[in-house]
């Protein structure tokens, strides 16, 4: 058990594959952070922020957008996905952006930040491509606030054993 699931205090209940967080303070806080790093997106369709944390304390960010060195949708003045008529959740390839996931997942990778347990907070629930590296990457929680027209990523989560939780925020009375 890593110190992620130690803090967890928050109430569970499945649904299907995918579990209602009813967040803690911290759940909160990180997914109000995801939402920030959304903002930086260069995507004229949506904007995903991504930030990967373990023991507390965020070792990762990613937005979609461009890589580096190549020119943004925003940048280019139109979206391709949207000029080619490509309906969302489906051929993630067609597209200048790499999503906030990967983009989290390469920064670690590139600054030689061990992900291995952590726990990734996401705007939206991943796609299948990103399930995929999440899974081996080694993530074990998965925590989005947004659904995404994608059932096969959230079957891999769950034939994989990685914990993913919709977050709903608490509606004060």
């Amino acid at each position: 058990m890593n110190n992620d699931d130690k803090q967890w205090n928050g109430d569970l209940k499945k649904e299907g594959t995918v579990y209602t967080c009813h967040p803690n303070k911290w759940d909160t806080r990180f997914v109000e952070m995801t939402r920030l790093v959304g903002t930086w997106s260069s995507c004229l369709r949506r904007h995903v922020g991504a930030i990967i944390v373990r023991d507390k304390r965020i070792i990762a960010t990613g937005y979609n957008g461009a890589p580096s060195g190549i020119e943004t949708c925003k940048e280019k003045g139109e979206c391709l996905r949207n000029k080619l008529q490509i309906p969302s959740g489906t051929h993630a390839e067609i597209c200048y952006a790499a999503h906030a996931e990967q983009n989290a997942l390469m920064q670690a990778a590139k600054l030689g930040i061990e992900v291995d347990g952590a726990t990734l907070y996401c705007t939206h629930q991943p796609c299948t491509i990103c399930c995929k590296l999440i899974i081996n990457a080694g993530i074990k929680r998965v925590v989005y606030e947004d659904g995404y027209p994608d059932q096969f990523s959230l079957q891999l989560f769950d034939e994989a054993g990685v914990r993913i939780e919709k977050y709903e925020e608490e509606i004060e009375k």
